[in-house]
């Protein structure tokens, strides 16, 4: 497992996202409970996987609660992340939330605390100003912002009056808009990306095509729609072939192209054992600059950027996003 510097810990370049700990979107019921959640936090441990990552909306806060019983008695172990709902972003709002969320954890501090989106409707001084307190009383080690702009993520530094150690934003090879200035940013800085959907919510595993989608709340998003996947089928093949040439899968292939970026840690979700196992393995997977290049290239023609309206970037401008 290779690892990065985050405040004055290091962390696993490969981590566990909790989002599906007590979520039924993905489909967490009665034969999915914390048993299973225990099994693969604990098999993340042994294998030196040691960042979790949770927020108090995810399960409405089932998730924290499920992660801080699965690492009873292995809490030193692990780096814990969760985050604060935007509207919980007076200075107040903050105190009060992160209390709650160390209650369902079980613990006196988290090691990461964010701000999971900005809030174009509260003053982001009062929501700094709040985790500033955290860090005063020890109970947030380091703080974190989540889908902020490069823009902001500086706002965010000037009103906490201290480093914001991380930004969690989506990344992979379907969602590359971080790649630039926020990507830069970090490793000039010294700060840490987190990816979030490295595989593009299961897409990029490899598993799905038109003759086969996912049966749970994926099956709305325009990702798995029939055009996307046949846009998509020259990339997820390419995929599959260079995998193959590694010994590899194709999402250990997506994640080592996230990970070959610098200051960035990936942060896919797994259900099961073998997919723990198989995150952790792609910390260890090399990507040439060519095969990286032509990963980028492949998902640009088929897969382009999203483009803001001329409105919408004036409306960001202004506003400061």
């Amino acid at each position: 497992m290779k690892f990065l510097p985050l405040g004055d810990r290091e962390v696993s370049v490969i981590g566990l996202g909790c989002q599906q700990f007590g979520s039924p979107e993905w489909r967490w019921g009665p034969d999915q409970g914390e048993a299973a959640a225990n099994q693969v936090v604990n098999r993340a441990l042994d294998l030196g996987v040691n960042f979790f990552d949770t927020a108090e909306i995810y399960g409405n806060g089932r998730s924290e609660e499920i992660l801080g019983s699965a690492l009873r008695g292995r809490r030193k172990e692990a780096f814990v992340a969760t985050k604060v709902s935007p509207v919980h972003g007076t200075r107040r709002g903050v105190a009060d939330a992160c209390e709650r969320s160390l209650h369902r954890l079980g613990m006196d501090a988290v090691d990461l605390y964010q701000v999971h989106w900005p809030n174009r409707l509260m003053p982001l001084s009062w929501t700094m100003s709040g985790m500033r307190d955290l860090m005063h009383a020890e109970k947030a080690h380091n703080i974190g912002v989540s889908n902020f702009s490069l823009r902001l993520w500086r706002r965010a530094e000037r009103e906490l009056a201290a480093h914001v150690a991380s930004n969690q934003v989506q990344l992979s090879l379907l969602e590359r808009s971080p790649l630039g200035d926020v990507s830069e940013f970090a490793a000039q800085e010294r700060r840490v990306v987190i990816a979030y959907s490295p595989l593009a919510q299961g897409l990029l595993a490899g598993r799905y095509d038109r003759q086969n989608r996912p049966v749970d709340f994926r099956a709305g998003k325009s990702q798995f729609s029939e055009e996307s996947l046949a846009r998509l089928h020259r990339l997820l093949g390419e995929l599959r072939d260079l995998a193959r040439s590694k010994g590899a899968t194709p999402a250990q292939l997506a994640l080592a192209w996230v990970l070959h970026i610098p200051n960035v840690i990936a942060i896919p979700g797994a259900r099961t054992l073998q997919q723990i196992e198989e995150n952790a393995a792609a910390a260890d997977m090399q990507l040439t600059g060519d095969e990286w290049e032509r990963l980028r290239e492949l998902a640009e023609a088929d897969a382009p950027p999203v483009q803001r309206s001329p409105l919408k970037r004036i409306v960001d401008r202004v506003m400061g996003w």
